[in-house]
């Protein structure tokens, strides 16, 4: 009997094992394609000449709702070239659209058959790859930390890994602006894309881990460090500081209602008093 436990035991053990070397293994591929996409977009960014104001240009919308799962940024480069125009896509990737809405101004007005050739680069229906969008790193490192604390699962361990992994993709993120220009063969900007703005991507991160690790001090702690160490990291904008306090105050807020501990809140409100006085470095 003892050694039909002992090699019970035994074989849990490697499955264990594997198991964690396969998640690991996970997030350091997502982890790998999304800083890589991240840092070739702000590289891109460098140098680059401000896209003009977009006030008074010819709005054109969508002719079907759907998630816009992919956008074609060559395509409408080349749109933009042989229409002999300047575009700015207004959408952006991941989001749900309903029939009607926005999706891009051009600086020429168009026409029919130069929209319908423009519409062509937004698809709805193809799979989304990290190493194209970003975003989607941040999501799926998101979902793999929420799943990992379910009930039956259980495995802070893991949801802190990924917290390592989105800290430093936050802090690749803060130097990177609310949107893409691309250029034409002279440096001339001919294309605007928007991307999912620094706030609403920080938020929709760490609102899923309150809502499901407020209980959870070592996972609590970790997510304040993340902020923590994201404040003392460069950034194009400083209103990126001010998103980084605003989520650290919802931490702990949360964490208040969620944790009876006293000792534990102290820990935590400790943590967020220097990230207060950091954040007033930059106020």
């Amino acid at each position: 009997m003892s050694a039909f436990v002992a090699l019970a035991a035994f074989v849990y053990f490697i499955y264990s094992i594997s198991s964690s070397t396969q998640i690991n293994n996970i997030l350091e591929n997502i982890y790998n394609k999304a800083a890589i996409r991240l840092e070739n977009l702000i590289e891109q960014e460098k140098n680059q000449k401000k896209f003009p104001d977009t006030s008074n240009w010819h709005v054109y919308q969508t002719e079907q709702s759907g998630t816009i799962q992919n956008i074609s940024v060559e395509g409408l480069k080349k749109c933009a070239k042989n229409f002999e125009t300047q575009l700015e896509v207004v959408i952006v990737k991941g989001q749900y659209i309903l029939k009607e809405t926005d999706m891009f101004i051009s600086k020429n007005e168009l026409e029919a058959s130069e929209i319908q050739e423009i519409l062509k680069n937004f698809n709805y229906s193809e799979s989304e790859l990290v190493s194209d969008n970003y975003a989607l790193g941040f999501k799926q490192i998101t979902e793999i930390g929420i799943k990992s604390m379910s009930p039956g699962i259980n495995d802070p361990v893991t949801a802190i890994n990924t917290i390592d992994y989105l800290t430093d993709l936050v802090r690749i993120r803060m130097q990177k602006e609310d949107h893409s220009i691309s250029s034409n063969d002279n440096n001339e900007p001919i294309l605007k894309m928007n991307v999912i703005a620094f706030e609403l991507l920080l938020h929709n991160v760490l609102a899923s881990y309150r809502n499901y690790c407020k209980h959870d001090l070592s996972v609590m702690q970790k997510l304040l460090q993340l902020l923590d160490l994201c404040l003392g990291r460069t950034a194009c904008h400083t209103e990126y500081y001010k998103v980084l306090y605003q989520q650290a105050e919802l931490l702990i807020d949360d964490a208040k209602e969620s944790i009876s501990n006293q000792h534990d809140l102290n820990l935590l409100q400790s943590q967020f008093k220097k990230i207060a006085s950091k954040f007033q470095e930059y106020s």
